[in-house]
């Protein structure tokens, strides 16, 4: 059963890869389209892990172990393919925060990623009732009622993930200047923890278009109930993230509110001046 899922990955992160190498190629004005390939083979990746984690068990005798594990893997590879994109409009909302990208490039971005998210969603589905293995079988009877991620209120859901974010952002802003060979693999133990921990309230998703495609078609909440939890609370988080590592938005203010820039070492200037007298 494995080896069907396997070959779907694989299928998906080839098709990422050459689209992205086409575009950053052919044409460099569009590099926002990168963020929809990013976005497209994070959630056709992760839409796979979740049928393995909600039905492999007693449909293949898949474990949680082997969900863990392969949503590991998945976060690992899209990290190593899509260095300098991400697929997360909160992270494009940051780089606007910051002022590292302007407007327009940043609401393209955001559009991109919610448009490669749904083409996801298209796909899998379209996989999924080819019927290859039982527990796609069983995936395509229940697409209709799939189960929701979000099982807790519209208060705790939302806390969830706030602090999901809150610590996943401030994780990224930590590790920004560091190797890529220790981000990649930290965040996506980071990212799977916080799947492992918030699995009962909201998975953590602390990504808006992923969170999507993952839950938002699912029946249980409406719309504005999933945008409130997934969209707004990875929002906040972000902006908490941002104003607790620099103590300023650059966006909205320049002013240091948290830390002071005054240098740690002064030089003894009254004792200076007394040496000089004598």
């Amino acid at each position: 059963m494995l080896n069907v899922s396997l070959g779907y990955f694989i299928a998906v992160v080839a098709v990422c890869t050459l689209a992205r190498f086409l575009v950053v190629r052919q044409r460099k004005l569009w590099l926002f389209l990168v963020e929809l390939t990013a976005a497209f083979g994070l959630a056709a990746c992760r839409l796979e892990v979740q049928t393995i984690s909600e039905i492999g068990q007693w449909a293949g005798g898949l474990g949680a172990d082997v969900s863990l594990t392969m949503l590991f893997l998945a976060i690992i590879v899209h990290g190593v393919i899509m260095q300098g994109v991400t697929g997360n409009p909160s992270m494009s909302l940051m780089g606007l925060l910051q002022k590292e990208a302007g407007v327009v490039f940043t609401t393209l971005s955001i559009a991109s990623q919610f448009t490669g998210a749904h083409l996801a969603l298209l796909l899998a589905s379209w996989y999924w009732k080819m019927e290859l293995i039982d527990m796609h079988m069983i995936k395509n009877m229940m697409l209709a009622e799939c189960t929701s991620s979000l099982n807790a209120s519209l208060i705790q859901g939302t806390i969830v993930e706030v602090v999901g974010a809150l610590v996943y952002y401030l994780t990224v802003l930590s590790l920004r200047r560091r190797s890529q060979l220790l981000q990649i693999p930290l965040l996506a133990l980071l990212l799977t923890f916080l799947y492992y921990v918030g699995s009962g309230y909201t998975s953590a998703y602390v990504n808006p278009s992923l969170a999507y495609a993952l839950t938002f078609t699912c029946p249980g909440h409406t719309f504005l109930e999933y945008a409130v939890v997934y969209w707004l609370g990875p929002f906040f988080g972000m902006t908490l993230a941002l104003f607790l590592y620099r103590g300023n938005i650059p966006l909205l203010f320049n002013k240091n509110l948290l830390y002071s820039k005054k240098s740690r070492f002064r030089s003894p200037k009254a004792k200076n001046t007394e040496e000089k007298k004598k």
